[in-house]
């Protein structure tokens, strides 16, 4: 998995290059986390933080797991900082749930104050985005 996570990351940066190249992007876009919590959309920041006022679905007092209780070691880690046995942790986690959990597993965390890895924000948008185009 942790194969192919990183040749999507390559493909995508790949390609992004070649846009530059071409002038139709000026810059690497900047990479952030969407979730669909209720309201049209949630855009996190780099920091985790949600622009949008959508946060009320999210605050919740039963949080839900997906059999992931061992990443609340990382509680309020910052997502630049995980190793990557740790972040082989959440990927983990990631690659053996049903996709349609994924966007749960985004707020879970987020309830749990745990950072996504900087290294994993591509593969977790992407299938958020997949989810969100499937609707």
């Amino acid at each position: 998995m942790g194969i192919l996570a990183a040749l999507a990351g390559f493909i995508r940066n790949r390609s992004l290059q070649k846009m530059i190249a071409k002038g139709e992007l000026d810059k690497m876009p900047e990479v952030k986390m969407v979730l669909d919590c209720g309201a049209d959309s949630c855009e996190l920041d780099e920091g985790g933080s949600c622009n949008l006022d959508c946060m009320t679905p999210i605050i919740k007092k039963d949080i839900d797991y997906y059999d992931d209780e061992e990443l609340d070691v990382y509680k309020g880690k910052a997502s630049n900082q995980y190793t990557d046995e740790e972040a082989e942790e959440f990927r983990n986690v990631f690659y053996t749930m049903q996709e349609e959990d994924v966007p749960g597993w985004v707020k879970s965390l987020q309830q749990r104050e745990l950072n996504i890895p900087d290294c994993m924000k591509d593969e977790v948008l992407m299938v958020l985005r997949e989810i969100r185009t499937k609707k």
